[in-house]
């Protein structure tokens, strides 16, 4: 891995490991088509405890893996310090499919594109009826 890629790598894992440090909190989510690659990232901003999403940014990927690109985590980094974001916290795995239910397939239907998340508990990864 590049040198550049590993600093802001290295820089957005040291954000996660401080843990709570006040508000603002940003979210950190990885998607994809299976739980191997994540073709998403989504990163939300709350202000203040009990506050409602404030600000969301996408970020998605059809070549690389959003959790390793150098390019999507600077964009992260930026913004999280545009943000003013003090705290950080992220999910450790692919919590489900890019897609999003009602914009890009019906409401209540399995996504079409991603066969493996149809039967599929997004938290734990198993399956379910």
């Amino acid at each position: 891995m590049p040198f550049k890629a590993q600093w802001y790598r290295d820089k957005l894992a040291k954000k996660r490991q401080k843990g709570f440090r006040g508000y603002p909190v940003a979210t950190i989510a990885f998607y994809g088509p299976d739980d191997k690659r994540a073709s998403k990232v989504a990163v939300g901003i709350v202000r203040t405890e009990n506050g409602d999403l404030a600000q969301l940014e996408r970020w998605h990927t059809d070549t690389t893996d959003a959790r390793s690109d150098p390019e999507i985590t600077e964009a992260i980094l930026r913004f999280l310090d545009q943000e003013g974001a003090k705290s950080v916290l992220a999910t450790d795995r692919i919590i489900g499919c890019p897609h999003e239910e009602g914009i890009d397939y019906p409401e209540g239907q399995p996504c079409p594109n991603c066969p493996f998340w149809a039967h599929r508990d997004r938290w734990s990864g198993e399956l379910v009826d």
